[in-house]
């Protein structure tokens, strides 16, 4: 779900899901290849609005607390009795395919793995899985207590605790299947081709011109492997920004949040998104490692996976600069939110270009065999 709970995560799903032409995007057509999405703004909905469909369709009233997010309305809403829901309005513009496949998904994740700690989907008096407003598809969620992972101290333990998180939520989500899966993502990484028009927003000469050449290298070598690997349904999306964690003890995972960039997709791509987040720069591979040897203790990764996963990191890293680069220029009054990650992607990229793809790969197979 795309938002800060404290306040933290991007509502990216929204941002550059829609990229319905299969053809890779020109710069004169940035912004009909980015999706309809990417460029319409935050509807404004009266709170009363809300407040009134809440009582009518769930019987909760109480006080409204609005979250961050960039195109969907979201709300912590505490009840009149003490109670705590995540409350959230859908973009108008978003169809009614893919709010199906995010809030089953879910459903289907939280009847398959109930120890999984995801959002549970409140449902309406009429036992639908939201109620439809003019202005949006109104949903209701538990609260899931914690603090996000990126607001606490990082560890190796997290690291652990991330991999197998993640590799626990891949099973649940291999099971699951919706028409809607296959949509194109922006940030989904095996899309990574698409970024060029987006490459010239990126600021830094040197940053821009590594990012043009990796883009490049992948449309030509790593995008035609991807076919060959296990594909499935994937969050893609796990960074700390989309974890929680105990306050107390930071090391434990209490939530994982954001389903809205789910697709159907290589399951490696998912788990290098995840990873993309796990480099300690001062020691990239001891961390990146351990979060390998626990993703595969639960979910094991083939040899060709485990091949492409430095790239399929780079990638992630490239992504998020390429996209809120573009997005910050576009929205300087909200570049501090949009860029918030970037300065954690630069420091990646530096990291791997000092480890080397050799090294890295070694260090990945080890830690795939639990050494």
């Amino acid at each position: 779900m795309h938002l800060d709970l404290f306040p933290a995560s991007a509502d990216k799903r929204d941002m550059t899901r829609s990229l319905q032409n299969p053809q890779p995007a020109t710069a004169s057509a940035t912004d009909d290849a980015l999706g309809a999405l990417l460029t319409l703004p935050k509807p404004e909905v009266a709170d009363a609005i809300i407040e009134r469909a809440l009582a009518a369709h769930w019987g909760l009233t109480g006080r409204m607390e609005p979250l961050a997010g960039e195109r969907d309305l979201n709300f912590c809403l505490t009840t009149d009795q003490g109670g705590k829901y995540l409350v959230k309005l859908t973009h108008p513009a978003e169809s009614l395919g893919m709010t199906e496949f995010q809030t089953e998904a879910l459903v289907h994740v939280a009847d398959t793995d109930p120890t999984i700690p995801v959002p549970l989907v409140i449902r309406p008096a009429d036992g639908a899985l939201w109620a439809a407003l003019p202005e949006g598809r109104l949903r209701v969620y538990s609260w899931l207590s914690g603090v996000p992972m990126h607001l606490t101290p990082r560890s190796d333990a997290q690291a652990v605790a991330s991999g197998d998180a993640l590799a626990r939520l891949t099973k649940a989500l291999a099971g699951y299947s919706h028409p809607a899966a296959d949509h194109v993502l922006l940030w989904d990484i095996r899309q990574t081709p698409r970024l060029m028009p987006l490459l010239p927003s990126i600021q830094d000469p040197e940053l821009r011109e590594e990012a043009t050449a990796f883009v490049a290298r992948f449309a030509a070598d790593i995008a035609p492997r991807l076919k060959d690997l296990p594909w499935q349904i994937c969050h893609a999306d796990l960074n700390p920004h989309n974890l929680l964690v105990d306050q107390g003890q930071p090391d434990q995972i209490t939530g994982l949040l954001d389903f809205g960039d789910m697709v159907w997709t290589p399951r490696i791509c998912d788990m290098a998104v995840a990873a993309a987040y796990q480099i300690d720069p001062a020691r990239p591979l001891e961390r990146l490692s351990l979060f390998v040897r626990a993703y595969c203790a639960v979910q094991p990764l083939n040899a060709s996976e485990l091949d492409l996963l430095f790239d399929l990191i780079t990638a992630r890293m490239v992504t998020t600069l390429s996209i809120t680069s573009w997005r910050a220029a576009r929205y300087p009054e909200n570049a501090p939110y949009i860029l918030r990650n970037a300065p954690a992607a630069r420091a990646g990229l530096a990291a791997f270009r000092a480890i080397g793809a050799d090294a890295a790969a070694r260090a990945f197979h080890l830690a795939a065999k639990g050494a």
